[in-house]
Protein backbone atom coordinates (compact mmCIF):
# COMPACT_ATOMS: atom_id res chain seq x y z
CA UNK A 1 0.00 0.00 0.00
CA UNK A 2 1.28 3.43 -0.96
CA UNK A 3 -0.18 6.62 0.46
CA UNK A 4 0.65 10.02 -0.97
CA UNK A 5 -0.09 13.01 1.26
CA UNK A 6 -0.19 16.30 -0.65
CA UNK A 7 -0.66 19.84 0.58
CA UNK A 8 -3.03 21.90 -1.55
CA UNK A 9 -5.92 21.16 -3.84
CA UNK A 10 -5.40 19.95 -7.38
CA UNK A 11 -6.99 22.55 -9.66
CA UNK A 12 -5.82 21.87 -13.21
CA UNK A 13 -7.78 19.28 -15.17
CA UNK A 14 -4.76 18.23 -17.23
CA UNK A 15 -2.88 17.27 -14.05
CA UNK A 16 -5.93 15.30 -12.86
CA UNK A 17 -6.01 13.41 -16.16
CA UNK A 18 -2.31 12.55 -15.91
CA UNK A 19 -2.65 11.47 -12.28
CA UNK A 20 -5.62 9.26 -13.09
CA UNK A 21 -3.69 7.67 -15.96
CA UNK A 22 -0.77 6.73 -13.69
CA UNK A 23 -3.10 5.51 -10.94
CA UNK A 24 -4.78 3.27 -13.52
CA UNK A 25 -1.40 1.92 -14.67
CA UNK A 26 -0.24 1.33 -11.10
CA UNK A 27 -3.43 -0.48 -10.08
CA UNK A 28 -2.06 -3.85 -11.22
CA UNK A 29 1.00 -3.45 -8.97
CA UNK A 30 -0.05 -1.66 -5.82
CA UNK A 31 -2.94 0.06 -4.10
CA UNK A 32 -2.41 3.83 -3.91
CA UNK A 33 -4.29 6.32 -1.78
CA UNK A 34 -3.92 10.07 -2.34
CA UNK A 35 -4.83 12.45 0.48
CA UNK A 36 -5.06 16.21 0.08
CA UNK A 37 -4.34 18.48 3.04
CA UNK A 38 -5.73 22.02 2.69
CA UNK A 39 -2.99 24.59 2.32
CA UNK A 40 -2.84 27.53 4.69
CA UNK A 41 -3.10 31.13 3.53
CA UNK A 42 -1.39 32.58 6.60
CA UNK A 43 2.33 32.44 5.75
CA UNK A 44 3.48 32.62 9.39
CA UNK A 45 1.33 29.65 10.42
CA UNK A 46 1.40 27.62 7.18
CA UNK A 47 4.33 25.26 7.78
CA UNK A 48 3.33 24.44 11.37
CA UNK A 49 -0.40 24.02 10.64
CA UNK A 50 0.17 21.99 7.47
CA UNK A 51 2.74 19.88 9.33
CA UNK A 52 0.24 19.06 12.08
CA UNK A 53 -2.35 18.04 9.47
CA UNK A 54 0.20 15.88 7.65
CA UNK A 55 1.30 14.13 10.84
CA UNK A 56 -2.33 13.40 11.76
CA UNK A 57 -2.57 11.28 8.57
CA UNK A 58 0.53 9.17 9.29
CA UNK A 59 0.36 6.01 11.38
CA UNK A 60 3.24 4.66 13.46
CA UNK A 61 3.77 1.61 11.23
CA UNK A 62 4.23 3.58 7.98
CA UNK A 63 7.59 4.09 6.30
CA UNK A 64 7.60 7.78 5.36
CA UNK A 65 9.49 9.39 2.51
CA UNK A 66 9.24 13.17 2.56
CA UNK A 67 10.00 15.04 -0.65
CA UNK A 68 12.38 17.82 0.28
CA UNK A 69 14.96 19.79 -1.66
CA UNK A 70 17.54 18.99 1.05
CA UNK A 71 16.97 15.26 0.68
CA UNK A 72 19.07 12.68 -1.11
CA UNK A 73 18.84 12.39 -4.90
CA UNK A 74 18.41 8.95 -6.45
CA UNK A 75 18.45 7.67 -10.00
CA UNK A 76 15.33 5.87 -11.20
CA UNK A 77 17.10 2.53 -10.70
CA UNK A 78 18.09 3.49 -7.14
CA UNK A 79 14.54 4.70 -6.44
CA UNK A 80 13.15 1.36 -7.68
CA UNK A 81 15.57 -0.52 -5.44
CA UNK A 82 14.62 1.69 -2.48
CA UNK A 83 10.91 0.96 -2.95
CA UNK A 84 11.62 -2.77 -3.32
CA UNK A 85 13.75 -2.78 -0.14
CA UNK A 86 11.08 -0.90 1.84
CA UNK A 87 8.37 -3.37 0.83
CA UNK A 88 10.60 -6.27 1.91
CA UNK A 89 10.19 -5.11 5.52
CA UNK A 90 7.13 -2.85 5.55
CA UNK A 91 3.77 -3.05 3.78
CA UNK A 92 2.94 0.64 4.15
CA UNK A 93 4.87 3.35 2.32
CA UNK A 94 3.85 6.99 2.58
CA UNK A 95 5.15 9.87 0.48
CA UNK A 96 4.71 13.46 1.65
CA UNK A 97 4.59 16.43 -0.74
CA UNK A 98 4.65 19.64 1.27
CA UNK A 99 3.12 23.01 0.56
CA UNK A 100 4.56 26.16 -0.95
CA UNK A 101 6.53 26.98 2.18
CA UNK A 102 8.04 23.55 2.71
CA UNK A 103 7.73 20.92 5.41
CA UNK A 104 7.82 21.45 9.15
CA UNK A 105 10.74 20.15 11.16
CA UNK A 106 8.34 17.72 12.86
CA UNK A 107 7.37 16.15 9.51
CA UNK A 108 11.02 15.84 8.52
CA UNK A 109 11.84 14.26 11.90
CA UNK A 110 8.99 11.74 11.53
CA UNK A 111 10.17 10.81 8.04
CA UNK A 112 12.33 7.76 7.58
CA UNK A 113 13.92 9.23 4.46
CA UNK A 114 14.21 12.65 2.84
CA UNK A 115 14.18 12.46 -0.96
CA UNK A 116 14.95 15.19 -3.47
CA UNK A 117 13.97 14.79 -7.11
CA UNK A 118 15.88 17.92 -8.08
CA UNK A 119 17.37 21.15 -6.80
CA UNK A 120 14.75 22.88 -8.97
CA UNK A 121 11.36 23.96 -7.67
CA UNK A 122 8.26 22.40 -9.26
CA UNK A 123 4.59 23.31 -8.93
CA UNK A 124 3.14 21.00 -6.29
CA UNK A 125 0.34 19.85 -8.60
CA UNK A 126 2.85 18.91 -11.30
CA UNK A 127 5.04 17.13 -8.81
CA UNK A 128 2.24 14.68 -8.05
CA UNK A 129 2.41 13.56 -11.68
CA UNK A 130 6.22 13.34 -11.57
CA UNK A 131 6.12 11.25 -8.39
CA UNK A 132 3.47 8.87 -9.75
CA UNK A 133 5.43 8.46 -12.99
CA UNK A 134 8.56 7.54 -11.04
CA UNK A 135 6.64 5.08 -8.86
CA UNK A 136 5.23 3.50 -12.04
CA UNK A 137 8.73 3.37 -13.56
CA UNK A 138 10.01 1.72 -10.36
CA UNK A 139 7.41 -1.02 -10.58
CA UNK A 140 8.24 -1.63 -14.24
CA UNK A 141 11.94 -1.84 -13.36
CA UNK A 142 11.34 -4.13 -10.38
CA UNK A 143 9.18 -6.44 -12.51
CA UNK A 144 11.71 -6.52 -15.39
CA UNK A 145 9.15 -5.04 -17.76
CA UNK A 146 9.99 -2.74 -20.63
CA UNK A 147 9.38 0.95 -20.02
CA UNK A 148 12.52 2.25 -18.37
CA UNK A 149 15.16 3.39 -20.83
Amino acid sequence: MIKIICVGKLKEKYFSLAINEYLKRLYKYVKIEMLEIPDESNVEKAVKAEGEKILSKIKDDEYVIALDISGKSLSSLEFAAKIDKIFNTNSKLTFVIGGSYGLSGEVKERSNYLLSFSKMTFPHQMFRVILLEQIYRAYKINNNESYHK
